[in-house]
């Protein structure tokens, strides 16, 4: 399955890229889809991108997430992670809305812990919610003041449009996601979003006593009763990286968080997850972020 870069992208819609986006990790951007020269039934691929999107759309559309779809006619407010793969087919020629595009860097050490562990971003999580009048208002104008802040040269618009995003993000979570989505036929991505599931139940670690459960592919394999090969094949068809990687990259992320948020010595934290040693933990932190746990907590 293909990755589609922020490069690609560029290219794809527009045919020319932004002069810093190879600089900027943490590139942000955002569309009025009323700028888009879209026909009735336009198509996006299906496939997976590394970057982060939110969008809020009107009219009648099939969006396919994963393993499951979800037919709308309204307004709906979308949430799409790097992981999973995705496409939407519009079905009338009447859409409007917005979306922005951002990478996970474009939110680091703003909030505890990754932008992935946010509900919508989980793999698995629902990622649509259907908007009534006042919160499709309400999103829309959240929308247009970051349109409005990305033509300024106001000097800290990236933090106000954080926090816009967050806005967003917490409109969503006072409300339910849709429940219109169903299942089709893929079990690569079904126990994909199982094993996510589980893994992200781990988290967070609140005292010195926790320990992680569940450290290796094995571990989740034996939990969800399946073969350890046949685990490592769905999640890497699904997702594009291993078990393993993930399952690293998590406990990377919680290792940073009780780092930063913690008053807890190394030894304490190794132990938490799951480390026999501190050198075993330092070894790991130091492959995974090419720095130290006391040098990163300095």
């Amino acid at each position: 399955m293909a990755i589609e870069s922020l490069e690609e992208f560029y290219q794809h819609k527009f045919n020319w890229m932004p002069e810093n986006l190879k600089k900027d990790v943490g590139h942000f951007n955002v569309f009025n889809l009323e700028d888009w020269d879209w026909g009735c039934n336009a198509q996006v691929q299906y496939n997976r991108r590394d970057f982060y999107k939110i969008s809020i759309m009107r009219g009648k559309h099939v969006y396919h997430y994963a393993d499951k779809s979800l037919e709308v006619d309204g307004t709906t407010l979308m949430f799409f992670n790097p992981n999973v793969p995705y496409k939407y087919e519009k079905l009338t020629d009447d859409s409007t809305g917005f979306f922005c595009i951002f990478k996970e860097a474009f939110f680091n050490e703003v909030i505890r812990g990754d932008i992935k562990e946010l509900p919508m971003f989980q793999i698995g999580a629902k990622p649509a919610y259907l908007l009534n009048e006042e919160q499709d208002r309400q999103v829309d104008a959240i929308f247009r003041k970051m349109m409005t802040e990305m033509g300024s040269d106001y000097t800290f618009k990236f933090d106000l449009i954080r926090n816009y995003i967050m806005e967003i993000v917490h409109t969503a979570l006072k409300m339910n996601p849709s429940e219109s989505l169903y299942q089709n036929a893929d079990a690569n991505a079904r126990i994909t979003a199982v094993f996510s599931d589980l893994l992200e139940r781990q988290f967070p670690i609140e005292t010195p006593s926790q320990q992680l459960r569940l450290r290796s592919a094995g571990d989740y394999a034996a939990s969800l009763n399946v073969h350890t090969n046949h685990l490592n094949r769905a999640v890497r068809l699904t997702t594009g990286k291993t078990t393993t990687a993930h399952i690293a990259e998590r406990i990377a992320a919680e290792a940073k968080a009780l780092l930063l948020h913690t008053d807890w010595n190394i030894s304490q934290i190794s132990f938490c997850l799951g480390f026999d040693e501190p050198a075993h933990f330092n070894h790991f932190f130091k492959k995974q972020t090419s720095t130290t746990p006391s040098a990163f907590r300095l």
